[in-house]
């Protein structure tokens, strides 16, 4: 109740993305998920367990273990480097940003029916971009120079709440409500300079502001066909049903120099804030020791989007930028050495890896644009045979590359370090919190 308060205000003030794709739509997706699937590529459709809060499969909420209750924290601070070249020169920048990444628990609500709730930032936008465009004497009007200036920021908030349920003996379904709220503010600022006479500057000042706040929905099923002492295998599927955001927007353009200062309404076409229709599968294979994961994630951005927005390079390039639908592969691995050795530390440890590849969501003149993340981490447990633990995560990934310096495009590289807290309260280690004691 203490820690809620204070996450809630600092990601509605605090900018989760700096990044020049965010110009446009809903901005970055952040990556779903709890840290230990963030670690393995973002893959969990189908991961299932007592001691794993599933976020992305409201089905699996149903392997939470009676008299148990299983609570997640995690923050993720990152490291955007983009580069561009420019008229033969290459230029760059970085930004770093730090954050709150997702709040979550889960805990049984009767035997094989389980909540879960998770709170975390869905997609986010800033960027700030300064352009200063020499005078050209073939340019139609006579101008001495012209500046723009863009700057955007803003979040969109996913909170879901959901429950699920094993209808039989290893096949669980589960259906959650997801409610999105959030504010993403535009603004842009030009002001030319003419070259004859005594002419005042003239500055045009753009401002749109754009609310969210709508409901959508999310099923899923997990079946697993393989389970015993040695082996088990699940496999699991999701569908959201996605859909326009319909946001509150209030937008103008402001002019001002040698005329009186006026406002007009601006009419000018944006990409629109909208969810995908998403299907994902997924299947994990685990043993004492491995645990694999592989999920295939498909996005329908283009099939109920059909807007667009132009765009432009410092070469004078202009670009249609519209909505297009994407495939995304995620792969994952587990390693614990030995769960239950009492005298090495390091092997009741956690190690992860994975790896994550598929294209943005946007197209640039038809271009698609590569996107691939390389996922690294570790979990470190709290009290032998305890599944509480302090998880740790690292991601590096790239975007662009494969047309970006074909076209002319931002080449993008980011860094992200994470850390997260897996409470877990339950028989599993003596710790319950929702127990009457029989003596006091």
């Amino acid at each position: 109740m203490i820690v809620l308060p204070f996450t809630l205000r600092a990601q509605t003030s605090s900018v989760n993305a700096h990044s020049p794709f965010s110009m446009y739509g809903i901005g970055e997706q952040n990556t779903p998920g709890a840290l230990p699937m963030r670690s393995m590529g973002g893959a969990g459709v189908a991961w299932r367990g007592a001691g794993v809060i599933n976020m992305l499969n409201p089905a699996g909420y149903s392997a939470i273990p009676q008299k148990s209750f299983l609570f997640n924290f995690g923050v993720e601070g990152q490291n955007y480097y983009n580069s561009q070249r420019v008229s033969g020169v290459d230029k760059s920048s970085a930004y770093n940003t730090f954050n709150f990444h997702d709040i979550a628990f889960q805990m049984p609500l009767a035997k094989k029916l389980g909540l879960g709730f998770s709170l975390s930032p869905y997609s986010s936008v800033g960027y700030d971009i300064r352009y200063d465009h020499p005078y050209n004497p073939d340019d139609a009007v006579s101008l001495n120079k012209v500046q723009y200036n863009y700057v955007g920021d803003g979040d969109i908030t996913e909170l879901k709440l959901g429950i699920g349920w094993e209808v039989f003996k290893n096949f669980s379904v589960g259906i959650a409500a997801q409610y999105y709220w959030g504010d993403i503010k535009r603004e842009f600022m030009t002001t030319t300079v003419g070259i004859v006479g005594n002419t005042s500057p003239i500055t045009t000042a753009g401002k749109s502001n754009y609310s969210v706040s709508r409901l959508k929905g999310q099923v899923g099923v997990q079946w697993m066909p393989i389970v015993n002492e040695r082996r088990a295998l699940t496999v699991g599927a999701t569908y959201d049903f996605g859909g326009d955001l319909k946001p509150s927007v209030s937008n103008a353009i402001y002019a001002s120099g040698d005329v009186q200062t006026s406002v007009v309404q601006n009419e000018q076409m944006y990409l629109s804030l909208s969810l995908p229709k998403q299907f994902a599968f997924g299947a994990n294979y685990q043993t004492p020791k491995w645990t694999l994961l592989a999920d295939y994630v498909y996005q329908g951005w283009g099939s109920g989007n059909k807007g667009t927005e132009m765009s432009g390079t410092t070469d004078g390039k202009y670009f249609k930028v519209g909505y297009t639908n994407t495939s995304t592969i995620k792969l994952g691995v587990e390693y614990i050495p030995s769960r239950y050795d009492i005298r090495h530390f390091l092997k009741r440890w956690s190690y992860r890896v994975g790896f994550r590849y598929g294209n943005y969501n946007q197209t640039f003149d038809g271009h698609r644009l590569a996107q691939y993340a390389v996922t690294a981490g570790f979990g470190i447990p709290v009290k032998f045979l305890g599944v509480t633990t302090i998880d740790v995560g690292l991601e590096f990934g790239r975007r662009g590359y494969n047309v970006a310096e074909r076209i002319g495009l931002v080449r993008q590289q980011y860094f992200k370090f994470a850390v997260g807290f897996t409470l877990f309260a339950g028989g599993e280690n003596q710790e319950y919190w929702f127990l009457r004691p029989k003596y006091d």
